[in-house]
Formats: C-alpha cells, structure tokens, sequence
C-alpha cells in the first residue's frame, strides 16, 4: 500500500463532502497539473490518503481512500487529464497543520512542506506514521 495526501478548498469540496458521498466515493476531478496527474496514475486501489484542507484551515483533517484508480477526468474531453476516485475512511482526531509539519524535524522532507501547492502528493511510510502520531492514531 501507498499514502498520499488529496488536497482540496474546504469551501469548493471539503472533508464533510466527501464523507456524505459515502462507500461510492467521488472523483478526485479538475486535476491540471502533470505531477499530480502523474502521481494519481501511480495509485492503486486501497492506497490510503489525508484529506487536507487548503487555503482556509491549511490542515489534515481526515483519511481516505482509493476506490477506483485512474480513469478518464469526467470533467474535461482532454484525454490527458485523469482522476482517481477517493472514499472517506475516518476523520482524524486531531487536524495536523502545515504548521504542525513545518515545525516537526521528521517531516522536513515531506512534499508538503517543501511543495505546498502540489496538489496530489506521495506521503512517505514514515511520513504517514508521523502525521498519524500527531494526529492522536
């Protein structure tokens, strides 16, 4: 299994969105960026992700997972744009912020913190442990 985190704008699609799909999930459309697109064509189902919330709270707040791997964006008739599609699992107990990882020595390397505006990116086993520690997992 892989980790990822999904990163969306609480106020266009945020974790309450996603949980109210339910076991169907949602894809994770309107990607326009090649590394995020890239990195969603890596996934596989079961992979696990943090949901986090950009812009306006700029935090984790909860665990998804991969449903159904890279398939054509719904959203466009562009052929190169793909999406996967994403479940919510549980919300964490403790939202981790970008300020949390910024501060935490284990997390210097994570794309998170050295990438803030990739919008789909691999998490580390390690990184994932982290984040999950701070989290109350």
């Amino acid at each position: 299994m892989a980790y990822w985190l999904f990163k969306s704008e609480p106020d266009v699609f945020g974790w309450d969105d996603l949980v109210a799909k339910g076991d169907q999930g949602e894809e994770w459309d309107g990607v326009r960026n090649y590394q995020a697109r890239n990195n969603m064509r890596e996934m596989k189902k079961g992979d696990l992700g943090l949901f986090y919330h950009s812009n306006q709270g700029k935090e984790a707040v909860g665990i998804c997972e991969v449903v159904a791997e890279a398939h054509p964006d719904s959203t466009t008739d562009d052929s190169r744009w793909e999406c996967v599609d994403v479940k919510a699992v549980r919300p964490l107990p403790r939202p981790v912020s970008l300020e949390q990882a910024k501060v935490e020595p284990r997390l210097k390397d994570m794309a998170l913190v050295n990438n803030t505006r990739l919008s789909v990116q691999p998490v580390t086993d390690a990184e994932w442990a982290v984040v999950m520690e701070l989290a109350g997992l």
